[in-house]
Order: structure tokens, then sequence, then C-alpha cells
């Protein structure tokens, strides 16, 4: 055998592997997108309180896409940051913002009653909507998303704050996990993508 045939034989069969590769990690990302089983599926049921004291389940992030963020409402900076942009993106929509979702689920919820949710996002756009319950069903919901959350006491009179994971997920319209949303852009960009699965 020549040593271009060689050649040719290595070309082609790391083509073929690299497509065999791809196939598979295209079918896991499938999967996932279809609700089906695997250790990456983000999201669930759950049954939770919104600002205004109603309950709140799954159901309300399914018929328009929807973006979800885990915080407090005690956060220093990487919540409000994120809200402020989480605002400015959905300005950006313009009317199209009622045609999506963003939620605001606590992670601290023995000081994020529904009052102090609704009080705290009186600063924020008013699409976003306040999400809280008891301990038992944070803990689910944040099992769920994958969220990190652990209590981190200050040392003084008691006090604490909480760290947490510091991601927005992008939902589709069936309430299925699509991506890390991106608010690393200007405002209008982010929400270009978002009219994407509107």
């Amino acid at each position: 055998m020549s040593a271009r045939t060689s050649q040719i034989i290595l070309i082609v069969a790391a083509f073929v592997a690299g497509l065999a590769l791809f196939g598979g990690a295209f079918m896991i990302a499938a999967g996932n997108r279809a609700g089906g089983p695997g250790p990456s599926a983000i999201g669930g049921a759950f049954t939770l309180t919104d600002q205004d004291g109603k309950q709140i389940t799954e159901a309300a992030l399914k018929g328009r896409p929807s973006l979800v963020f885990f915080g407090y409402t005690h956060c220093p900076d990487v919540c409000p940051t994120t809200l402020f942009d989480l605002s400015e993106v959905l300005r950006a929509l313009g009317p199209d913002a009622a045609r999506t979702a963003a939620f605001f689920i606590t992670v601290d919820p023995d000081r994020d009653t529904p009052a102090a949710m609704k009080d705290y996002l009186s600063s924020f756009d008013p699409h976003l909507r306040g999400v809280t319950g008891n301990a038992e069903a944070i803990a689910a919901v944040e099992k769920e998303y994958r969220v990190y959350a652990k209590k981190v006491p200050s040392g003084k009179d008691g006090d604490y704050s909480m760290d947490h994971t510091a991601l927005v997920y992008l939902m589709d319209k069936q309430g299925r996990f699509v991506a890390p949303f991106n608010l690393k852009r200007r405002p209008d960009e982010s929400a270009a993508e978002l009219r994407k699965y509107m």
C-alpha cells in the first residue's frame, strides 16, 4: 500500500469517526430537547407561589418562550445586575415582551416572601414575575434545574448571604430547556434571539 493511499484511508477514517461523534452528540442533545431521559435534562414539575400569592406551576412555562433566573432579594450585586439586564431585554422587545415570560425564582425562601419579592421587583421591568415557596418546594425546583445554592453565614446577628448559580435559562414554548441565555451583548441582540422562539 502506497503512502498516499494510507494517508487517504487515515483521512477518511478520521472523518467517519468525527461524523459518528457528531451524530452521538446530536442525538443526546435532541433527546434532551424532546424531554427524554438523560443526566443533563433541565427543568421539571414544580408548585410554587408568585409575588401576588398565586400558585404557579411548570405550566406557566408553556405557550411562550421563558427566561428563568434563580437568585434572592438580598443579593448585593449579581442578582440586581442580571435583573436589570433582563429588564433591558424586555424593554427592547417592545410589544413582543407580552409574548414571552421572565421568572425570578428565589433561592432564599426564608426571607423572600411573596410581598418581599413584589416590593423588590417593583424596581425592574413589570413583566418579571417573582416566584417563591417553602424550603422544600424551593429545594425541589433547584434540583430540577441543577441549581447550586448554599447559605453562607456572615457572622453578624445571624445574617447570611447565598452562594448560587447565576445562570439565565432559556426555555422554549414547550417549557423545555434550550440553552443558557447570553446577556453579555446589546439588549436588542438578546431580544432578537428571544424572538426566534416566539
